[in-house]
């Protein structure tokens, strides 16, 4: 048992179907790229996705944005357990602030993975260009090596490239079916 990160869009219904689920291993995240994700909040140095954006001089923030997208659940449990309605009214334009700085976010997400994918292939063991951890939660070695090789089964043992790829085939996949904003969820 851990924590997961999924792909979740706007329409979700129309792009999280049978059809999905059978090729599932082709778009889901492993879970070394949740912890990858969750790691500014857990290494003292600069993140691993920090400093990857800064080798490839690619501003990746935007991915961390997509954390922020308040679910459904979150937003109903906030709100029921806010002290006033005051509380209650900031909550709520908190969460739609949160959905409209994302809203629309796509394409713009395709072409940051995409630039991402174009730089990294050209750049041969990246994990030797990445700052040595104490707390290698992630198997570091593993995951950043090889970046053009599927190393994994989709989700287990998935790789830095496979993750990107699998991420692109994604967002690919949901703007076939009119997706238009997409955003990351810890399940």
């Amino acid at each position: 048992m851990g924590l997961d990160i999924n792909l979740m869009v706007n329409n979700d219904s129309e792009v999280i179907t049978s059809e999905y689920f059978e090729n599932s291993n082709l778009y889901s995240l492993s879970r070394e790229f949740c912890n990858l994700m969750c790691r500014p909040g857990v290494v003292e140095h600069t993140s691993e996705f920090d400093q990857i954006g800064e080798i490839t001089n690619i501003n990746i923030s935007h991915l961390y944005k997509m954390t922020e997208y308040p679910s459904e659940e979150e937003e109903v449990n906030m709100i029921e357990f806010a002290e006033n309605e005051e509380e209650k009214e900031c909550l709520k334009s908190d969460f739609e602030k949160r959905k409209e700085d994302l809203n629309g976010n796509i394409n713009q997400v395709k072409v940051l993975v995409e630039n991402l994918i174009n730089k990294l292939e050209n750049i041969d063991n990246l994990y030797e260009k990445l700052i040595k951890t104490d707390f290698d939660s992630m198997n570091s070695e593993y995951y950043f090596s090889d970046f053009n090789k599927d190393k994994g089964e989709g989700y287990v043992g998935n790789n830095f490239g496979q993750d990107l790829r699998n991420f692109k085939r994604f967002i690919d996949y949901a703007i076939d079916r009119n997706s238009e904003t997409i955003w990351f969820e810890y399940v």
